[in-house]
């Protein structure tokens, strides 16, 4: 860990017990020094472990680690993870291997049959160069971004997900994410289509996506040629009309991103509605670790309780403390966004060093439907973990 970070955690915590200020505040700084000594050990240990161009994806049942080729739609959070984990430790070892696993990365900006280009190349290109404005960095998210817009029909007005049957156009509600990625090559490359399409796509999902409860679908599937619905279903899902949880986290996440690169107070709105569906939902666990899917029968069974899904959880905290920081109330959204980073931080949710295949966070799920992905690691969990916590010491004012 920083020894300049340990330092003012020490003098923080001395001078806030002698103020006599409220032991919450106190916990707060001990919680982030512990999750901070962790994250710096598992990147580090993981970063001399895996292969660059092999990243690890996930644990699979026997205990070994599921690794991510570079065409794997998860292969940018592994960099993404070792990017935010330097951000906020200020370790030079992880940013060196940062660089490393990125530039492992360079023949994803050939791709051209997929949607999550900002998944695999924002997240771990992009953070390279926002943190060392390296040209390097450029010419990849250059290629990429403009595959990313190519996938964009103005007659339907969306980008499409998925190029395989049985589907027409489909866009799925993770699209969403992805438009950050348009919205930061508009500005960067001189491309105002590209915001243009980002607004439109996320105009045209708010329109088709969401139930009157302010839920959203998996997937909306449209005619090509004419811009019409053609249904509305699940992939990943419980059943068609259930809400999923990573699905309602990446609609939270879109729109609040949406609003603060657009200023479209629609989207803000939308973003808002969106949370006060998560954070009022009646199954939503007291630790504010939802399970895989808000309607599964034995969501809050004691006994036999449904899995739990941290990266949905990691999702929808980063999100909440980014619409904190955009609306006048921002608060609730603060205080809801803590309680999330403190229950992944807890025992039950942080692994220990050394342990769960080097991965951060324990209990996410993948895709439960298919047997994928139940009850374990995964990199993205560990990524929005880690810009959640950059968030919340931004928000808070330590300074790293």
């Amino acid at each position: 860990m920083n020894k300049t970070f340990s330092l003012f955690l020490a003098a923080s915590v001395f001078a806030l017990t002698c103020a006599a200020k409220p032991t919450k505040d106190v916990d707060s700084l001990q919680w982030l020094k512990k999750t901070t000594d962790l994250i710096s050990y598992q990147l580090n240990k993981a970063a001399n472990t895996y292969t660059p161009g092999k990243n690890p994806r996930s644990v699979n049942p026997d205990g070994t680690v599921r690794l991510a080729p570079y065409k794997d739609w998860t292969t940018g959070f592994f960099p993404g993870s070792l990017w935010y984990g330097y951000q906020l430790t200020g370790d030079k070892k992880l940013a060196d291997q940062a660089k490393r696993f990125t530039l492992a990365l360079d023949s994803v900006r050939y791709l051209k049959d997929t949607h999550d280009l900002g998944f695999m190349l924002y997240c771990s290109y992009g953070n390279a160069y926002r943190l060392t404005a390296d040209q390097i960095y450029l010419p990849a998210l250059a290629d990429g971004a403009q595959h990313l817009f190519a996938r964009f029909n103005p007659k339907v007005g969306v980008i499409r997900s998925w190029d395989f049957e049985p589907w027409k156009f489909p866009v799925i509600i993770d699209n969403m994410m992805n438009l950050e990625y348009l919205y930061w090559a508009a500005k960067e490359f001189n491309k105002p289509a590209y915001a243009g399409a980002a607004s439109t796509h996320a105009t045209t999902t708010l329109k088709n996506h969401f139930r009157k409860d302010y839920s959203s679908y998996h997937v909306v599937d449209y005619d090509a040629k004419t811009g019409k619905v053609l249904r509305k279903v699940t992939h990943q899902g419980l059943t068609d009309e259930s809400a999923w949880a990573r699905g309602q986290a990446w609609g939270l996440y879109g729109y609040t991103m949406c609003y603060a690169n657009s200023k479209d107070k629609a989207f803000l709105t939308h973003a808002e509605r969106i949370a006060s569906f998560i954070m009022n939902h009646p199954r939503m666990p007291k630790d504010k670790i939802p399970v895989w899917d808000f309607d599964v029968h034995n969501a809050m069974d004691v006994a036999q309780p449904a899995p739990r899904d941290a990266s949905a959880a990691a999702v929808i905290a980063s999100a909440l403390l980014n619409l904190s920081t955009q609306v006048k109330d921002g608060k609730k959204y603060m205080d809801y966004a803590e309680e999330i980073l403190k229950s992944l931080s807890s025992d039950t949710y942080l692994a220990k060093p050394g342990e769960n295949g080097l991965f951060i966070l324990k209990h996410s799920v993948g895709a439960f439907l298919y047997n994928s992905e139940i009850d374990t690691p995964l990199d993205y969990a560990d990524y929005y973990y880690l810009e959640a916590l950059n968030r919340y010491a931004e928000i808070k004012k330590i300074k790293l």
